[in-house]
């Protein structure tokens, strides 16, 4: 079943809040004997960091966010975090539910500049809460709980600058060399998606050049000129690939798929969809009729 990110993300986060509530529970209930000790206080969570799993730094805060004890991390103590304000802290400023735990939304830390995120867990002392146990967690230590999420196959339209929309219909497109050449190109793009490894490309019709990629190389591109374009030499310079099995988009697509997008479309947005929904539209769709 398709989900979107945000589903993802959020089936991620129940894993990880199964994970962190327990220990950070126990933790917090060490800390209310130590409450307004410092020394106490850096004790307890210098004996408690190891078993809270992928931790970056522990400390505790009062209700007024003021930091009253060192940070703790795996290096030892930090003093210098002690009596930092850490009220305007993106965590600080989520409400903590009635059950005394928090898993923050994520954020971009003020050192390092890393997505992290933290988890708060009320500390009570006498039934009364006097500040917050708080974990901080480096996104990039944290265990992936779910498969990885694949884009929704259905169509989405993401749309750009209004300035270019009001303008759209009052361009005229000048032919380019491309053009002139249009099936020939597309016959060696053809022959480089389907025998020689390309599986991504973008098609510059107005400068007359493609960014190709290839599965054998895919952290590199490739630009081929009109001049390119127009030589079915080029194909001799990549390697026989043969069409990978597991593609989404059958090899018999390939050619339908590129004499559609022959036409010219002006847009200032974009269009995501699945390919056989592309090869489906009738011209009313790309034209405003429906």
């Amino acid at each position: 079943m398709e989900q979107n990110w945000k589903v993802a993300i959020h089936h991620q986060r129940e894993e990880l809040a199964k994970m962190l509530h327990e220990p950070l529970t126990r933790l917090a209930t060490k800390c209310a004997p130590a409450w307004c000790d410092r020394d106490k206080l850096n004790e307890v969570l210098l004996a408690g960091f190891a078993k809270i799993p992928f931790c970056t730094f522990l400390y505790v805060v009062n209700t007024d966010g003021i930091q009253v004890c060192d940070n703790v991390s795996r290096e030892g103590l930090l003093a210098e975090h002690f009596g930092r304000d850490r009220s305007q802290r993106p965590y600080m400023r989520e409400v903590v539910p009635s059950w005394g735990f928090l898993l923050s939304d994520a954020y971009v830390s003020m050192r390092a500049h890393r997505p992290s995120l933290t988890a708060l867990h009320i500390i009570r002392v006498e039934g009364k809460a006097v500040g917050y146990l708080g974990a901080d967690f480096d996104l990039r230590n944290l265990p992936v709980t779910s498969v990885l999420y694949e884009e929704p196959s259905h169509w989405q339209q993401i749309k750009g600058d209004p300035s270019i929309r009001s303008t759209v219909f009052q361009q005229v497109r000048t032919e380019s060399l491309m053009d002139r050449n249009i099936e020939q190109a597309f016959s060696i793009l053809e022959e480089l998606f389907e025998e020689r490894g390309v599986f991504q490309a973008v098609i510059h019709f107005s400068s007359s050049r493609a960014t190709v990629w290839f599965v054998d190389d895919p952290y590199r591109y490739r630009i081929l000129t009109h001049e390119a374009l127009a030589d079915p030499d080029i194909c001799m310079a990549y390697p026989v690939q043969p069409y990978p099995a597991d593609a989404l988009m059958p090899q018999s697509s390939v050619e339908p798929v590129l004499n559609t997008i022959s036409l010219t479309f002006s847009c200032d947005g974009s269009h995501y969809m699945r390919y056989d929904e592309f090869l489906n539209k009738d011209l009313g769709f790309w034209f405003g009729g429906s």
